[in-house]
C-alpha cells in the first residue's frame, strides 16, 4: 500500500485529488491538508511514502518546511504539482530533495503513474515543466532577497517591509541595495518589473 500525504491549499481541488487517488486499490490517502506546517506533524504520526505538494506553498517558509520533511522522513518522496509559471520555485524545490514534478494540466492517470514511480524509487519530471525551467533565466537573488522584493512589490515602504519580515529598517535598505545591484535596476519598482518578467516570483 502506498501511503500518500496530500498538501493542497484549495479545498475543492484537494478534495477532488483525494477522491481520485482513493480510487486506486494500492493507494491510501493518509491525510489531506491545506499547509506544510500541519504536514510535518502528520508525517510524524503516519509516515507517508509520497507527499503531493502544490508549488504555491513553496515560499521561503514552505521550502524550509519541505526541507525539514525530507530530512525527517527520508523514505517519503515529494511530488510537486506545478504550472509552467513557477520555474524558480520548481528549481528550488528540486534542489531541496523533491523527487518529482507533475504539471497541473496532467491527466489523473499521469499523476497516478508518477506517484507509483516515485514510491518505487524513481525520479519523475514533467517534460513540459522541464522545458519551462530550462528556458527561464535563474534568479540571481537569494530566497530572502526575493522575500524583500515580494513585499516591496506591493508598494510597501521600507519600515513596513521590515515589520512584515521581522527585519530592521537598515537590513531592508541593505537588501534593496543588493537587489538593485544584482538586477541592474535603478529603483525597486524597476527591480520588481525585472523579476516579474523573468518569472522569479513563481
Amino acid at each position: 500500500m502506498i501511503r500518500i500525504l496530500l498538501v493542497e491549499p484549495m479545498n475543492l481541488l484537494r478534495g477532488a485529488l483525494a477522491a481520485t487517488l482513493s480510487l486506486e486499490d494500492d493507494f491510501d490517502v493518509v491525510a489531506e491538508l491545506p499547509g506544510l506546517g500541519e504536514a510535518l506533524d502528520m508525517a510524524r504520526a503516519v509516515p507517508p511514502d509520497v507527499a503531493v505538494v502544490n508549488v504555491g506553498l513553496l515560499t521561503e517558509d514552505g521550502l524550509q518546511l519541505l526541507n525539514r520533511l525530507s530530512v525527517e522522513q527520508p523514505q517519503c518522496a515529494t511530488l510537486v504539482l506545478a504550472g509552467p509559471e513557477a520555474p524558480e520555485r520548481l528549481h528550488r524545490a528540486l534542489e531541496l530533495h523533491a523527487r518529482g514534478v507533475v504539471g497541473t494540466q496532467a491527466a489523473p492517470c499521469e499523476l497516478v503513474r508518477a506517484i507509483r514511480r516515485l514510491a518505487g524509487g524513481e525520479r519523475v519530471i514533467d517534460a513540459g515543466l522541464a522545458v519551462a525551467m530550462v528556458a527561464a533565466p535563474r534568479s540571481p537573488l537569494s530566497a530572502r532577497e526575493m522575500d524583500v522584493l515580494s513585499v516591496a512589490a506591493s508598494g510597501a515602504p521600507s519600515p513596513e517591509i521590515a515589520a512584515t519580515l521581522h527585519l530592521t529598517a537598515g537590513t531592508v535598505r541593505n537588501y534593496i541595495s543588493v537587489i538593485l545591484r544584482k538586477t541592474g535596476a535603478r529603483n525597486r519598482l524597476e527591480a520588481v518589473r525585472v523579476a516579474e518578467a523573468a518569472g522569479w516570483f513563481g
